[in-house]
């Protein structure tokens, strides 16, 4: 397969990923936000998005505070924002476009009929029609890409590229989410209240498992019980050890000469999640933890990028 078609199925599949996890996690900081609480603690809660992101200096250029409004505003509909829901979904339409022939006509018109729907919402028409069902929808079309893409497209070298790129993005997603919760939505040395278990189910629901959580645990929602579903569960969707099987095994589909490296890195990674007890992920610190991993996952992505993907100065 040519670099150049790698790398928009790669960014396609990423995108897309992105924006279903952007409207998970704005959705569900939207949901607590409806929980009586201090004003501070809420807008605690925006803030961390932002952080999650590492977009304080562009949201600053654009708005003075941080409020419910104006981050939901920078995050669904702001084109000048690259990490908002309407720009992820622009760029996964683009680099779907620039491969339209590798790409099944239903898949093709998935994600276009997306980007035609999501360019003709305007944020005061969302927020008219219910944020709520806004982040609805954006799930529902990435889940119904995701779908048409697993039912129609022959799986070859491009499935395996969209698939590595789709578990990888939710990788790095659930760490964020899982090292905001424990280090910004609540203070460190809060007792146990009901405002603290709505936010772990919160979290739990951003992630889809709710349900989950409790059909493996049947017993009240804990930290050190949700840290462990979220990384070490090997048959949770959006878990990181489930993540990273899926990473190596289409790291082997695909793998060329110049991959052994970026192999070996990703069956490192995933062998350490594989033997790992959560016992000592805690002992040795969450947020530690958690940013380790999440500098590993860069890694990765840059060398599949360096592997197989278009070089950067030329994909530009």
């Amino acid at each position: 397969m040519l670099s150049r078609t790698a790398d928009h199925l790669y960014w396609m599949s990423r995108y897309t990923e992105r924006a279903e996890n952007l409207a998970r996690l704005l959705d569900v900081t939207w949901q607590m936000s409806l929980v009586p609480q201090p004003e501070e603690a809420a807008n605690q809660s925006w803030h961390a998005i932002i952080a999650l992101n590492s977009l304080e200096a562009a949201f600053a250029a654009k708005h003075a505070t941080v409020t419910g409004e104006n981050v939901l505003q920078f995050m669904v509909s702001d084109p000048d924002n690259l990490s908002s829901i309407y720009s992820c979904l622009r760029m996964a339409r683009e680099n779907a476009h620039a491969v339209r022939g590798t790409l099944t006509t239903e898949m093709w018109e998935t994600l276009n009929a997306t980007w035609l729907e999501a360019r003709g919402k305007s944020f005061e028409q969302i927020v008219h029609n219910g944020i709520g069902e806004y982040f609805e929808w954006v799930k529902l079309r990435s889940s119904l890409s995701r779908g048409v893409t697993m039912g129609t497209l022959l799986q070859d070298e491009s499935y395996h590229f969209i698939r590595l790129a789709t578990l990888l993005e939710r990788a790095d997603n659930t760490a964020r989410i899982l090292d905001v919760k424990y280090h910004g939505l609540t203070p460190p040395d809060e007792d146990e209240s009901a405002t603290d278990f709505y936010q772990w189910g919160a979290l739990l629901r951003s992630v889809s498992g709710f349900e989950v959580y409790r059909k493996v645990y049947r017993d009240v929602i804990t930290p050190e019980r949700v840290a462990e579903l979220l990384i070490l569960n090997r048959d949770m969707p959006r878990s990181l050890l489930f993540c990273m099987q899926g990473v190596v095994k289409n790291l082997e589909l695909v793998a060329n000469g110049q991959s052994a490296e970026t192999q070996r890195k990703a069956g490192q990674l995933h062998a350490q999640l594989r033997y790992a007890r959560i016992d000592d992920i805690l002992a040795h610190g969450l947020h530690e933890w958690l940013t380790d991993f999440m500098e590993r996952i860069y890694l990765l992505g840059h060398g599949i990028s360096q592997d197989f993907l278009a070089p950067m100065a030329e994909a530009a």
